[in-house]
């Protein structure tokens, strides 16, 4: 029994490395938490473009918004664990939904990290309606008209902050619901949400063109697209960090080979100065390509401290 036990298994690993050898045979499959237009879908399509031409297979974006990224991270772990379904999810999927959810749809620890991509600088911005230009301007809006406004962000430690000036400077503003970048773009331009924290990427065109306003950038890295605007400490905040970044996460099981060679073939792509000019730097962006030991000691970080997080926010599992 032990000797057939010992056959099956170096036959298995044999497999297992014959398929990472020739990996990719066919398309792969990428879930996105965001929708259409949103920021990690352009990235994909961007990096999927590169990736066809580097290894003859294409990369198939599907989209699936909602559910605070649990919809898309449940698919990434149900998948078969054979390198052709992957996901791009961010950190509040990775670290911060199991202290936000009762029943968490999917377990985090069996999304096994491939890379990281990018980091976020992110802005609170609001419609340029409104007539504001700073942070106590618009909480002071807040207070003249209590129960009209509203905000979005896709980023749990940015509530902690519109949560804290709510508590601490009596605001008067609610948290709507957040599907992806796109959507949420939309909002705000139509007044229908006027206030929103997001990833500058996603809104620099409308601050350029006039129809939205930039108060703060939400990460304390100051940028020259908007070298104005101050930073979280600028405004005398010290609160919980507001860090949010982008990575690509397969299914638990999938072989280490073809984790790797992903790896190699994103950060390969992904570091090329062109590609990163324009599809990182210029999105507004920071690069934050690494291995999956990089990645996997990130994730850790932040697991170590979103609980607190989640608890200075005030908020509770639902």
């Amino acid at each position: 029994m032990t000797r057939l036990f010992l056959a099956v298994f170096a036959l298995l690993i044999a497999t297992a490395s014959a398929n990472a050898e020739t990996y990719p045979a066919r398309p792969i499959r990428v879930l996105t938490s965001s929708s259409a237009g949103g920021l990690s879908d352009m990235f994909m399509r961007a990096l999927g473009e590169e990736f066809q031409k580097a290894t003859g297979q294409p990369i198939i974006i599907e989209n699936r918004p909602g559910g605070a990224g649990n919809i898309a991270s449940r698919a990434c772990m149900e998948a078969a664990p054979d390198g052709y379904t992957i996901c791009i999810v961010n950190t509040d999927n990775a670290a911060y939904n199991q202290h936000l959810f009762k029943n968490l749809p999917y377990d985090p620890d069996r999304l096994a990290p491939i890379v990281n991509l990018f980091h976020l600088i992110q802005v609170l911005v609001v419609n340029s309606d409104l007539k504001v230009k700073t942070v106590d301007e618009l909480v002071a809006l807040s207070k003249a008209k209590p129960g009209t406004m509203n905000y979005l962000t896709a980023s749990i430690p940015l509530v902690v902050f519109m949560e804290s000036l709510k508590r601490d400077k009596g605001a008067d503003w609610v948290r709507v619901p957040f599907k992806g970048g796109g959507e949420a773009t939309n909002a705000i331009i139509s007044g229908v949400t006027p206030i929103g924290l997001l990833g500058l990427g996603n809104v620099l065109s409308q601050i350029e063109g006039g129809k939205m306003t930039p108060l703060v950038l939400t990460n304390n890295v100051r940028t020259p697209q908007l070298p104005n605007t101050p930073i979280f400490t600028d405004i005398g905040y010290t609160g919980a960090p507001s860090e949010t970044w982008y990575g690509l996460f397969a299914p638990a099981g999938t072989p280490r080979e073809i984790i790797d060679k992903l790896n190699r073939e994103v950060v390969k792509i992904a570091s090329q100065p062109d590609f990163q000019k324009r599809h990182i730097i210029d999105r507004s962006l920071v690069p934050a390509i690494g291995s999956p030991e990089d990645f996997a000691e990130e994730i850790r970080k932040v697991r170590a401290v979103a609980g607190q997080v989640v608890k200075d926010a005030g908020m509770q599992p639902q």
